[in-house]
């Protein structure tokens, strides 16, 4: 029989985090990439051997798309008819290094079959990617500005609404040619 638990007991964010890591079928080590917390202190989060910093919990909902509070539940919610992920939820890839912003618009636990994301890319700004896993197809929708894709030596400039269809299973670019910053819609289907 368990011990009733004081009510001014911290909330167990282990069970919670673990909870939402495996319903969006990540491993902990796809989660300390996508939340920038290392694998170690994942699992001590979620064996209870560590609280986390209000940061890390902040950076792990982010990365889950959940709100805060999600994480410092301690009971599992019931479902919601419709759940509205507030831009300041979503999570986001920042390639700034490289001219992009990627936000993760797709739900976490569709990532081994689907990915969609809005890709920003500054004048200049490109998102080199190797290879996905063999068969995978991408498909880029530009909603602003002027891009070109391209795959081994094969290159398109993509026209404003157009979508370009290419193989993801080979290395390729997407590259903002223009003046102005663009803005796309990017779809990875796995197979």
């Amino acid at each position: 029989m368990k011990t009733p638990v004081p009510n001014n007991a911290p909330p167990e964010v282990g069970a919670a985090l673990q909870r939402l890591r495996l319903a969006r079928g990540l491993t902990l080590e796809d989660l300390s990439r996508i939340a920038g917390v290392s694998k170690s202190m994942l699992s001590q989060i979620e064996r209870e051997k560590a609280n986390p910093t209000i940061a890390i919990t902040w950076r792990l909902a982010n990365a889950l798309g959940v709100q805060i509070g999600e994480l410092l539940a301690t009971a599992e919610r019931a479902q919601e008819t419709i759940r509205v992920i507030d831009a300041h939820e979503t999570p986001t890839l920042p390639g700034l290094h490289a001219g992009y912003v990627l936000r993760i618009l797709g739900p976490l636990e569709l990532a081994s079959r689907y990915e969609w994301y809005e890709l920003t890319l500054s004048p200049g700004g490109e998102l080199a990617s190797q290879g996905h896993d063999p068969g995978a197809q991408e498909h880029l929708t530009l909603l602003h500005g002027s891009v070109e894709v391209e795959v081994g030596t094969d290159k398109k400039k993509v026209k404003l609404g157009s979508t370009a269809r290419y193989p993801g299973d080979q290395q390729h670019i997407i590259r903002n040619v223009g003046k102005t910053e663009a803005k796309a819609l990017l779809v990875v289907i796995h197979r």
